[in-house]
């Protein structure tokens, strides 16, 4: 870990710009009180003996005495040089359900602090859930994201802008929201399957569903279990292999569907762990990687 003062500068301003009340449902001295000792910080009204009371009279007794980005910059507290937990503590603690009862906005706020977050390594991830409200703990990115770094240069083998946008959509969501991982983890399958099939000069039929799309491209890449002779050392293992490879991609494809993003959920939808999101999004890049890099030995 090691959060600098632009990354933090960068996530205080983006919280003003978008007039985040960052104490959420709370008062300020009870969202405070859970990280800081206020009654062993100073006050900087002489009627008051600690930040507790100080923060009381000037944001709840008189709330314009204070701005609302106020904790951004107070000295006591020193969120621009803090030590990263204390930094990382006051984030989570924003997402908290306590905080932001709203399990929607939490995770919509959660993407954007892993967005700036990012270049540091961290993630802020859903650790568990309250009454099925996520929770967020801090964590250094996951390999999945490491990951990704295959799809790109999938991305640039096939020269496919559209790919390269939808591996920057997931590295995003990735550790956020499970449920945009999986349905940009089954854009990515198709994307990669429909560009292979142009560039052969085969375009995917309009409307055709994931499962023919994925059959289309390993024929068109001579990848199917009976394109290989029996007398290739391991052969029934390869056919099981590009079996099994086609299924993942298939299977992607059903999980989007059933908790993915692209459908209307019910009120009570439960959607996927982070975890679900990694194993499929770990899964679905390797499937594109391996019909890239068959791409471009084919080619050359």
């Amino acid at each position: 870990m090691g959060i600098g003062r632009d990354i933090r500068q960068t996530i205080f301003d983006g919280l003003r710009i978008e007039n985040v009340r960052w104490w959420g449902a709370l008062d300020e001295v009870a969202f405070l009180s859970a990280i800081f000792d206020l009654e062993m910080l100073p006050s900087h009204d002489s009627r008051f003996q600690d930040a507790a009371g100080d923060i009381w009279q000037h944001r709840e007794n008189n709330p314009d005495d204070w701005p609302d980005d106020w904790v951004f910059g107070d000295r006591r507290l020193n969120l621009l040089g803090c030590v990263d937990e204390t930094f990382l503590a006051f984030l989570c603690r924003m997402l908290h359900p306590v905080v932001r009862p709203d399990g929607n906005e939490a995770r919509g706020l959660a993407a954007k602090l892993n967005e700036a977050l990012a270049p540091a390594g961290i993630a802020l991830v859903e650790e568990r859930s309250i009454f099925g409200r996520p929770v967020y703990a801090a964590r250094p990115l996951t390999s999945a994201r490491s990951f990704l770094k295959h799809a790109k240069a999938s991305a640039d083998v096939l020269d496919a802008g559209w790919m390269a946008n939808e591996v920057l959509r997931l590295e995003r969501a990735v550790d956020a929201d499970p449920d945009a991982a999986l349905g940009g983890t089954k854009e990515l399958i198709e994307s990669c399957c429909k560009t292979i099939l142009a560039k052969r000069g085969a375009p995917a039929p309009a409307g055709v569903d994931l499962p023919k799309l994925v059959k289309l491209a390993l024929a068109e890449l001579k990848l199917v279990p009976d394109d290989i002779p029996d007398i290739a050392k391991g052969a029934d293992e390869i056919r099981v292999l590009l079996n099994n490879l086609a299924t993942v991609a298939v299977k992607i494809g059903n999980l989007r569907n059933w908790y993915g993003t692209g459908h209307g959920r019910a009120g009570n939808h439960k959607g996927l762990q982070p975890r679900h999101a990694r194993l499929a999004v770990m899964s679905g890049v390797a499937f594109v990687t391996f019909l890239a890099d068959t791409f471009r030995e084919q080619e050359t």
